[in-house]
């Protein structure tokens, strides 16, 4: 039996109001007085079926978290949902192993997930290779900087001793002169 979908009183005219249920209760509602020609309310004639209840689409539901819970599951009679708590990596474990069994999951496209998630971790591992060589030409610009600093460093130190040799000489040549000058 095809239930009607069961929807708050006056939700075509309020946004608000869309998509859930609560009981009509006004003096006047012509739906708590069930008038012809307005919408259906809940009541026990709607019920499902007792082999029906709890089950979707045939498939009674079953909610994993770990590898060991799928091992024990009837890929005929259950369905699994993968628990919200779950990790991405044991998500990705679980997903394709229920593939390999051939057991339902209910609450996502397998593929599509495993597709999605693919495309994620290559773009995380291409955005890590772009850190490492952006980290790398750092340190390789700092190495270049620093040699350059160096470089600098012993020209100056160089220059400097050159100076001292220059006033060295110079004075060797007066002691020269002034020796000369005595003999």
């Amino acid at each position: 039996m095809k239930k009607p979908k069961f929807i708050i009183q006056d939700s075509h005219k309020k946004i608000r109001l869309r998509g859930r249920w609560k009981r009509p209760r006004g003096l006047h509602s012509k739906m708590r007085l069930k008038r012809r020609g307005r919408r259906k309310s809940v009541s026990v004639g709607y019920r499902t079926a007792k082999k029906e209840r709890g089950l979707y689409k045939g498939l009674k539901v079953v909610y994993i978290d770990s590898m060991k819970r799928l091992k024990n599951i009837d890929s005929k009679k259950e369905g699994i949902i993968i628990s919200n708590k779950t990790g991405l990596k044991k998500k990705i474990e679980i997903l394709k192993e229920a593939e390999r069994g051939g057991i339902g999951v209910i609450n996502m496209e397998v593929k599509k997930f495993l597709k999605n998630v693919e495309e994620l971790l290559k773009g995380k591992e291409e955005k890590k290779k772009e850190k490492e060589k952006e980290k790398v030409k750092k340190k390789e610009e700092k190495e270049k900087t620093a040699k350059k600093k160096e470089e600098e460093k012993t020209l100056e130190k160089k220059i400097e001793k050159s100076e001292e040799d220059v006033k060295k000489e110079e004075k060797q040549e007066r002691d020269k002169v002034l020796t000369k000058k005595e003999d």
